[in-house]
């Protein structure tokens, strides 16, 4: 099979989407980072009632106008505690920020624009109809729709689900995301290495991605280089019923890697298998029934950068995101020469810094910040070091020619997805 393109890669995962997962509602404490099902609409008003923006008094303009104003003041109105009477002619009410304007009042006369004296206050500044006072339906009106389908929920978003009057939302299922290493070679951290083997760094850094995305990470620990371990391993993803089956590693053709081979025994549909890309070409796509297949590599950061291009935006097309396939780059300026590209599209290991440039804009010259992304030297797969030492991929199209330091590139920031 010959290599496809990222582009190509990444449209036949999501076309294996079929439908996003399903829905259930979920309280309020426990909405942060869901992704919402369907629009939301307000049930009440906001507020419900006219109401006070500050600490004073609640009157008549007609009474005010000419000041200085001596009223009776003939009670209180607190938040929660409305005055339940009618203000007459003449007369004013004590008033909080956020209580229910009395009927009959029109405007609010702040307390420093007073004086008092026994049970009459002083108006001192003639007030303006509708001084103060936030009128019902300011916020917002009920049915209103104020959160949209697809929205990754926030703290904003619950307060705001909360004042709309809901104690629940009805957001998507986590998706459920199967991950598993694959290879006698690996231990799981904290065990004890041999001395030919290394530690499955990149079962716990997907895990975190996976969920990080929105889904549910289900760790199916390591298999070994049988088929018999990599069949037990692939029927406990079914068993548990996940949407996606992550494997690490094993999915070349060397005689050690029985991945495909597995899933082939299994009754997988082999989507395509093998990338333009780098690093990340041995990638493998698939189907096992409705659980979708990535096969991903074992090297570290040729598992970040697959997560990054492939499981990430299936993750997000199960979850009914309008534009899963979105393109996460932005511009940025090189801060090195780099040669010319060959034939796979590739994903540098760079740090970022900010400067401003001058830019051409629509409206004449102007200066704008951009990140400076600096390539490591070192791009070898497997070093994990230098990826922490990361900010962004820089992002080079295939056969793209020689580039010179202060030339714009295309960046993605990690920490969008770490």
């Amino acid at each position: 099979m010959s290599l496809i393109s990222v582009e190509d890669a990444l449209s036949r995962v999501l076309a294996s989407v079929e439908r996003p997962v399903s829905i259930e509602h979920v309280p309020l404490s426990a909405c942060a980072g869901r992704a919402l099902a369907e629009d939301v609409s307000a049930r009440r008003d906001q507020p419900p009632f006219p109401a006070s923006a500050m600490d004073g008094y609640a009157v008549r303009s007609a009474d005010a106008a000419q000041v200085p104003a001596p009223l009776q003041v003939i009670g209180t109105s607190a938040a929660g505690r409305r005055f339940s009477g009618t203000l007459a002619p003449q007369q004013a009410v004590r008033i909080f920020t956020g209580a229910p304007l009395p009927d009959g009042a029109d405007t609010v006369v702040i307390q420093e624009d007073t004086e008092t004296a026994g049970n009459r206050v002083i108006v001192k500044e003639a007030p303006r109809p509708g001084q103060h006072i936030r009128r019902a339906g300011l916020d917002f009106a009920a049915g209103d729709v104020l959160l949209q389908a697809g929205l990754r929920l926030d703290s904003r978003h619950i307060a705001l689900a909360a004042a709309m009057g809901h104690a629940s939302l009805p957001v998507r299922r986590k998706p459920r995301v199967a991950i598993l290493a694959t290879g006698d070679e690996l231990v799981r951290a904290g065990e004890t290495a041999g001395p030919d083997q290394i530690t499955a760094s990149s079962l716990p850094a997907t895990a975190l991605m996976a969920e990080k995305a929105g889904a549910e990470a289900i760790d199916l620990g390591i298999a070994r280089d049988t088929l018999e371990s990599l069949e037990e391993r692939i029927q406990a993803a079914r068993d548990a019923g996940a949407d996606i089956l992550v494997t690490l590693g094993g999915a070349s053709v060397g005689e050690h890697d029985l991945v495909q081979k597995a899933l082939q025994r299994q009754g997988m549909e082999l989507g395509f298998w093998r990338v333009a890309l780098r690093p990340g070409k041995p990638l493998m796509h698939g189907k096992l029934g409705e659980m979708l297949l990535l096969g991903l590599p074992g090297n570290p950061v040729s598992t970040l950068v697959c997560t990054v291009l492939f499981l990430i935006p299936a993750i997000r097309a199960l979850l009914g995101d309008a534009q899963p396939d979105a393109d996460p780059a932005e511009d940025a300026v090189l801060g090195a020469d780099l040669p010319a590209n060959g034939p796979r599209q590739d994903y540098m290991r760079a740090s970022l810094a900010g400067e401003e440039f001058e830019i051409a804009l629509s409206q004449g010259p102007g200066r704008m910040l951009l990140p400076v992304a600096t390539p490591h030297m070192i791009q070898d797969s497997s070093v994990l070091s230098i990826l922490e030492r990361s900010q962004a991929l820089l992002v080079r199209p295939p056969h793209a020619p020689p580039a010179q330091a202060g030339e714009p590139c295309r960046v993605i920031r990690l920490e969008r997805f770490c």
